[in-house]
């Protein structure tokens, strides 16, 4: 199993339709939701982005930020529909995963029973925990 993470705390998933691996998309369905790993490259994806409902971008560790430049580059080139992080993302993290464009965090149960709720909202006013305007303050 696993938690959903969104700016309110813990929420029930509301997605019921699955995904499809990046490895496995047909070349001209149209596919509602796309599996990335961490490795994946979102350039192979433009033609698809206005077609897509959800993409959800695997986090095998909390080391790797690979994540966090996918999601970016996806909402630069427009993709404007749901964006899930998935796997080891930490608290801490969350402010980054939203400012890079993720709307909501996928986690284990085994994160969640560490990392309870109230961590993750101590980061849910992403804006606020912006190193950046804290140097401008």
């Amino acid at each position: 199993m696993s938690v959903l993470v969104q700016d309110t705390g813990f929420v029930i998933d509301d997605w019921d339709r699955g995904f499809t691996p990046l490895a496995e998309l047909p070349a001209n369905d149209t596919v509602c939701c796309i599996d990335l790993p961490s490795d994946a490259d979102p350039a192979g994806l433009a033609n698809r982005l206005s077609t897509t409902d959800m993409i959800r971008i695997d986090f095998p560790s909390s080391a790797d930020g690979r994540g966090f430049t996918i999601a970016r580059r996806l909402r630069l080139m427009g993709y404007e529909g749901r964006l899930r992080a998935h796997g080891h993302v930490i608290a801490d993290q969350y402010a980054m995963a939203r400012r890079s464009g993720f709307d909501e965090v996928e986690i284990p149960d085994d994160l969640a029973a560490r990392q309870p709720q109230d961590q993750w909202l101590a980061r849910a006013n992403w804006k606020a925990h912006d190193y950046q305007n804290r140097l401008r303050a």
